[in-house]
């Protein structure tokens, strides 16, 4: 039948592909360096709407129906990438709506700064919108922060009517 070596091979195949489905609690880094565990992943596949879950076998191998949708506003996401073009974009998450950008100095200005830019609704509105500053020379002035998110919503409006006007 089989000779030795290619048992203990077969049996040795099969016993490392079964710990390999066995588990250790995955966990993940963020940003900071903190661990997420795998309940926060759990707690939001149990709060999913109903189309997520897979109640049995069958649902497995059928259609997927679980597209994810941003729910960020695109005139925003695009306003923000638009009037911050001056700071390198160090990351963007589309699906959270969080943009972080790098130190960068604006046109005509001497003063450096970086921005956390999160879009929170769909909505075109200044709920929607949370605009953080930074500088390297201290804090930035809230109307320093605002006169920025000013500026995102009015290109925003911006971008919406050109392109309405299609």
């Amino acid at each position: 039948m089989f000779h030795r070596p290619l048992k203990t091979a077969v049996i040795l195949a099969v016993s490392l592909g079964l710990s390999a489905c066995g588990g250790s609690k995955n966990s993940s880094v963020n940003v900071t360096g903190a661990a997420i565990d795998d309940t926060y992943i759990t707690n939001n596949r149990e709060s999913a709407p109903t189309n997520y879950k897979k109640s049995s076998i069958w649902d497995v191998f059928g259609p997927d129906t679980s597209e994810q949708t941003a729910n960020v506003n695109r005139y925003l996401w695009n306003a923000s990438l638009d009037v911050l073009s001056f700071l390198p974009v160090q990351s963007v998450d589309p699906y959270t709506g969080v943009i972080l950008t790098g130190y960068g100095t604006p046109p005509g200005g001497g003063r450096s700064y970086r921005a956390t830019v999160h879009i929170k609704d769909a909505a075109l509105d200044a709920r929607a919108l949370n605009v953080s500053l930074q500088s390297k020379g201290g804090p930035v002035s809230p109307a320093t922060a605002r006169a920025v998110e000013d500026a995102i919503l009015s290109r925003a409006r911006q971008l919406r009517i050109a392109d309405s006007k299609l």
